[in-house]
C-alpha cells in the first residue's frame, strides 16, 4: 500500500502523442488515483490499447485501476489483466458472499427480481433476462464492490425489442442532445435490434457515452459500439 501522506505525489503533465507518452501517462494517472494501489500494477500499450498486469488486494482496487487507464487521453482500450489477491487475515467465505450478494440484489431499487446470482471461486456471475441495460448494470454494480468478490461475470441478457421504423433517427436525435458528444462525428445504423456505432471521439468517456444513448432505445437489444477514440 501507499505510505499514508497528504496528498499523493503530483506528477508532471505528459504530452499523449505515441504509446510510450501513452504508458508514461497511464502510470502517472494510477499514481494520482487515491483508491489505486499502483506499485503492483504493470502498465504496456500497444497502438493505444493498455494492458495492466499484477495484483491488487481488492476487486473495487481492480475496477478503480481501470477507470483510471480509460480517462488517459489517447487510450482506446484497456486489457485488464489483473488479478485479485487479498490480504492475509481477510476470511469471507463463499456463503458470506452468497447471503451479502443476495441481500445486495434484493435491495437494489433499479435491479429486478428476475436477476440471479452464483458464486464460485469468489467469482460472482449473474443471469437472468431484464428490460433495460441500465437494469443489467446496476446488477453488477450493486456486488461488484462487496467484500470477497474477486470478479464479477454479467451474464444478464435483455428481452426481445419491439422494431420501429424510427429507431435510427431516434437515437441519432438522443446523440444529438447529448452535451458531452459531437454528434457529427459519430454515425448509428440500425439493423433489427442492433444498433452499430462508428466514428472517432476525443476520449474513452465520450465512447461510453454514446453507447449509453444507443442503450437507452426502447428498440434495441444489443449495441456494437465500433467508435475510435483519437489518438494523437
Amino acid at each position: 500500500m501507499h505510505p499514508i501522506e497528504g496528498t499523493k505525489k503530483m506528477s508532471t503533465m505528459t504530452p499523449v502523442g505515441n504509446d510510450l507518452d501513452i504508458q508514461t501517462a497511464v502510470q502517472d494517472e494510477l499514481e494520482w488515483t487515491p483508491d489505486v494501489d499502483s506499485a503492483g500494477i504493470g502498465v504496456a500499450v500497444e497502438a493505444g490499447t493498455v494492458s495492466l498486469s499484477g495484483e491488487v488486494d481488492s476487486y473495487p482496487k481492480r475496477i478503480a485501476a481501470t477507470k483510471a487507464a480509460l480517462r488517459v487521453r489517447g487510450v482506446n482500450a484497456v486489457v485488464d489483466g489483473l488479478t485479485v489477491h487479498p490480504r492475509s487475515g481477510w476470511t469471507v467465505t463463499e456463503t458470506d458472499i452468497a447471503k451479502e450478494v443476495h441481500r445486495a440484489l434484493k435491495w437494489a431499487s433499479d435491479v429486478p427480481d428476475t436477476v440471479k446470482a452464483t458464486i464460485e471461486h469468489h467469482v460472482v456471475t449473474l443471469t437472468g433476462e431484464v428490460d433495460w441495460d441500465f437494469e443489467r448494470r446496476a446488477a453488477k454494480r450493486a456486488v461488484q464492490y462487496l467484500r470477497g468478490v474477486y470478479s464479477v461475470d454479467n451474464l444478464i441478457t435483455l428481452a426481445a425489442r419491439p422494431s420501429a421504423a424510427d429507431a435510427e433517427e431516434r437515437i441519432k436525435n438522443a446523440l444529438t442532445r447529448n452535451a458531452q458528444l459531437d454528434a457529427a462525428a459519430i454515425d448509428a445504423t440500425v439493423s433489427g435490434e442492433t444498433v452499430t456505432l462508428t466514428g472517432t471521439v476525443r476520449s474513452w468517456a465520450e465512447k461510453q457515452q454514446a453507447g449509453w444513448a444507443a442503450w437507452a432505445s426502447p428498440h434495441v437489444s444489443a449495441v456494437d459500439n465500433r467508435i475510435r477514440v483519437r489518438t494523437y
